[in-house]
């Protein structure tokens, strides 16, 4: 039986290799999803049956830190993938989990076109299907596609002719679709979060799976989501903590009135080292800890569905509380992530702000990858749940 962890812990260390001269030249990761496609990595959360480990919520976990660790950019453009499995496993019917999860099991990688910058809120879809000459076709634009660029099959988030919620499947040699290498951000500058356009690509029934009844239901894809995110911003922090303690070891210089004659005897270094550490290992612990609520959750709801059964109060309850424990970790994974990757430069001092070293790709990368969501909305919805038991909103941030 695969370990799945152990084979993200195998992958870590050629992920890690160039990532630094990735960011620095904007130099996207093929070969690195050619080697996580080969390896099976991308099969962890399929069901057994159709190829896959069915690891739980907690390996999930433990493979984003592995990855966030070594480049968060590829972490960040393998995200969606495993969120389509979650959305496959809860949402489809069996024929489609076996035909798209079958092929996931086989090694192919997906991704997802979700987000686009239109309408008055975030989260407003646009992007539709329409009737033309007898065909169904897909119209419209996102402009966030994480990891698109390196997949094989494209799940896109779009609305009906009566404007109920839906997901696309497309293969990425798709006629009609258009990829974007126009991502811009100051970090994760090499997930290939892109602008993905459709140009009335024709589609066939299976390609598209009605998700309409579980619009407004509470489900685990979203605190399985957020989980994901948490873990990366971890590893973001772990990789900040090797590297205060490499230069600090190998580098750092102590100050004439210090007292001591090696930074490794500095007590402000080493209060400074282990600062980082403390938040880091704090954020992890709740991270673990969140998983095991998300795990008890999506096998709880999981089974709900195989049963044919609405979901339960006693797993309405789980899903709850995996939302509550997940926005926690969410709050200090944020604030480890952004902290500690500018507490690097008091350890390091002048010296590490020089360019080679690229050490402030962890802040652009946390700074970048922390936007998805408000931290503010996390400590309302904690506290509300605490002093008022209502439930976090129904959204895909709990």
């Amino acid at each position: 039986m695969t370990d799945y962890v152990h084979l993200a812990r195998t992958l870590a260390p050629v992920i890690a290799e160039e990532a630094s001269r990735r960011d620095a030249e904007r130099i996207l990761p093929f070969d690195i999803f050619e080697k996580i496609a080969r390896s099976g990595l991308g099969a962890a959360r399929v069901q057994k049956e159709l190829g896959g480990g069915d690891v739980t919520q907690g390996a999930v976990a433990e493979i984003f830190i592995v990855l966030g660790k070594a480049d968060p950019n590829v972490a960040q453009a393998l995200f969606p993938h495993f969120i389509n499995i979650e959305q496959l496993r809860l949402m489809a019917g069996p024929d489609a989990q076996a035909r798209y999860l079958g092929q996931i099991g086989r090694g192919r990688i997906s991704s997802g076109a979700v987000a686009e910058r239109t309408g008055s809120f975030r989260g407003e879809i646009h992007t539709h299907l329409a009737h033309v000459d007898g065909k169904t076709v897909l119209r419209g634009r996102k402009f966030y596609s994480t990891g698109c660029l390196f997949a094989d099959l494209i799940k896109v988030q779009a609305l009906d002719e009566a404007g109920k919620p839906l997901y696309v499947m497309l293969p990425k040699d798709a006629q009609g679709l258009v990829l974007k290498d126009d991502w811009d951000g100051m970090g994760q500058r090499t997930t290939a979060s892109g602008t993905t356009e459709f140009h009335d690509i024709a589609l066939s029934a299976e390609q598209i799976i009605p998700i309409g009844h579980w619009s407004g239901r509470r489900n685990y894809v979203g605190a399985s989501a957020q989980l994901i995110h948490c873990a990366i911003d971890v590893g973001i922090g772990l990789a900040v903590l090797d590297d205060a303690i490499y230069w600090a070891r190998n580098h750092t210089r102590p100050l004439r009135e210090s007292g001591v004659s090696k930074a490794t005897d500095d007590p402000y270094i080493l209060y400074a080292v282990g600062e980082i550490a403390a938040r880091v290992r704090a954020a992890e612990a709740l991270v673990r800890r969140a998983a095991g609520y998300v795990e008890q959750a999506a096998r709880a709801q999981l089974e709900d569905v195989s049963r044919g059964h609405a979901t339960t109060e006693e797993t309405e309850n789980l899903l709850v509380q995996s939302s509550i424990a997940v926005a926690e970790a969410k709050i200090a994974s944020t604030e480890s992530a952004l902290y500690v990757s500018q507490k690097l430069y008091d350890v390091g001092g002048a010296a590490t702000t020089q360019k080679p070293f690229n050490f402030d790709r962890h802040w652009r990368n946390a700074r970048t990858h922390t936007t998805h969501d408000s931290v503010a909305y996390k400590y309302k919805a904690i506290g509300n749940f605490l002093l008022n038991e209502e439930p976090p909103p129904i959204t895909f941030t709990y």
